[in-house]
C-alpha cells in the first residue's frame, strides 16, 4: 500500500493534470470532482486519502463496502460514499443504508426495487442516482441502451424515492483516445439532449466518466465526476 504522502503527491498531480486540460478546453476545474475508486484496497487506505483531501470514496462491491465502513469508524462520516459498481436488486437495502450516491441504475427493475426499499426503510430525502449509459455497446458492461437512457431517466425521475442527478458510463477499453472520445461524447449529448427536455426533478448536472487511463479526455467532454483508482493508489492488493 502506498504511504499517505505518497497518495497525497498523487492526488497532487491528478489534481494539476485537470486544471492543465480544463485550461485548454476553457472549462472551470472546479466542475470537475474525483471519486477516488478504493475496490480492492484495505481499509486503512481511506484514513490516507482523507489525509490527503480526498473525501469522495467509490467503491465497487457491496460486501467490501459494508466491511469497509464498519471498520473506518467515526471517519466515515468524513466521507462522501459512492456506488460506483453494478447494483443487484438484492443488495439495494444495504446500498441504500451507506451510499450517498448511486453511479449505478442501469433499469426499471432496479429504480423500483430501490422505491420499494426506500419506503421499506423510511428514509425521508430520495436517493441520488446516476443512470448508467452502455456507450461502448460492448456485452461485458452493464447500462441502459443509449437509446433507453432517455425513457430511463423519465420513469426513474417519477419515482418519489429517486432523484436523477445524471448520467454514468464506462468508456471503451482501448489505448487510443480517440477510440474512446466517442464513448465520453455520446454521454454528453445525451445529458444535453435530456436537460432540454426540463424533465420535472431531473437534474443533468453529473456526468460520470473517465478513469485513470482516460480520465483527461473524459474533462475535455465534460466529465464532472472522475473515478480514479490506480492513478492515485497503485495496483489493488485484492482482486
Amino acid at each position: 500500500m502506498l504511504s499517505a504522502d505518497e497518495i497525497a503527491a498523487n492526488y497532487v498531480r491528478v489534481i494539476e493534470r485537470i486544471a492543465e486540460t480544463c485550461a485548454l478546453v476553457g472549462r472551470n476545474p472546479a466542475e470537475v470532482e474525483v471519486v477516488a475508486i478504493t475496490k480492492g484496497h484495505p481499509t486503512k487506505l481511506l484514513s490516507s486519502a482523507l489525509l490527503a483531501g480526498i473525501t469522495k470514496i467509490g467503491e465497487n462491491r457491496i460486501q467490501e463496502a459494508c466491511r469497509k465502513y464498519e471498520q473506518v469508524g467515526e471517519l466515515r462520516d468524513r466521507i462522501s460514499w459512492h456506488l460506483v459498481g453494478h447494483l443487484q436488486r438484492n443488495k439495494v437495502k444495504d446500498a441504500l443504508a451507506i451510499f450517498d450516491i448511486i453511479h449505478s441504475l442501469d433499469s426499471r427493475r432496479l429504480a423500483d426495487e430501490i422505491a420499494h426499499r426506500h419506503q421499506l426503510m423510511g428514509l425521508s430525502k430520495p436517493v441520488p442516482c446516476l443512470v448508467q449509459v452502455n456507450t461502448s455497446s460492448e456485452g461485458s458492461k452493464f447500462g441502459c441502451s443509449p437509446e433507453d437512457a432517455e425513457q430511463l431517466v423519465a420513469y426513474a425521475g417519477a419515482l418519489p424515492a429517486i432523484e436523477v442527478r445524471g448520467l454514468m458510463t464506462i468508456g471503451l477499453w482501448d489505448a487510443d483516445q480517440e477510440k474512446v472520445r466517442p464513448c465520453f461524447v455520446m454521454l454528453r449529448e445525451l445529458a444535453e439532449k435530456i436537460a432540454e427536455r426540463r424533465i420535472p426533478g431531473i437534474k443533468m448536472e453529473h456526468l460520470s466518466m473517465g478513469m485513470s487511463g482516460d480520465f483527461q479526455t473524459a474533462v475535455e467532454e465534460g466529465a464532472t465526476l472522475l473515478r480514479l483508482g490506480t492513478v492515485l493508489f497503485g495496483h489493488r492488493e485484492n482482486h
